[in-house]
């Protein structure tokens, strides 16, 4: 673990200004690693780490869904859930001036515009769980419950096994 202090982001700019306990975990990213890494360089259970992605619908409108790193999301179902006729991924770039994160420091926190957030179901089951804090190679460890009271996102059931 680096001893260096956690950086100043609009993530954690946000959870303290919401009063979120929150723990902060500095690890060494690396391009394309994913979630694997940040739970091995963590050593916490990768389903315990929460991915956040930015996805948008079939009128481009934004929209982020939180899923566990060890799942992937089933759009179509999404789709379904949220009554849109489709949802797909955002390009890194449109990710990027949705949210003012560069992808792969995407956190829900702090969000440069207001985005609608989705949840799986299964996420609020965790005691823990490890977010992006808004930096690539920064998670924060936050309850779930306090996600809900924040962010009030959507209850979805869309995870597919990966």
């Amino acid at each position: 673990m680096k001893s260096e202090h956690a950086p100043e982001t609009p993530a954690t700019r946000f959870l303290r200004a919401h009063r979120i306990a929150h723990s902060t975990h500095l690890y060494s990213y690396e391009e394309h690693g994913g979630t694997r890494v940040s739970a091995r360089e963590l050593n916490v259970d990768e389903h315990a780490v929460v991915k956040t992605l930015v996805m948008e619908d079939e009128n481009r409108k934004p929209l982020i869904v939180l899923m566990h790193g060890d799942r992937k999301v089933s759009t179509k179902e999404l789709a379904r859930q949220i009554g849109c006729k489709k949802v797909e991924p955002c390009t890194p770039e449109v990710a990027n001036k949705h949210t003012g994160f560069l992808v792969g420091g995407t956190s829900p926190f702090g969000t440069k515009k207001a985005i609608p957030v989705h949840i799986e179901k299964s996420i609020l089951d965790l005691p823990l769980i490890y977010i992006n804090g808004g930096r690539r190679g920064f998670l924060v460890g936050v309850h779930p419950h306090d996600i809900l009271q924040v962010l009030q996102p959507k209850v979805v059931e869309v995870a597919l096994k990966d």
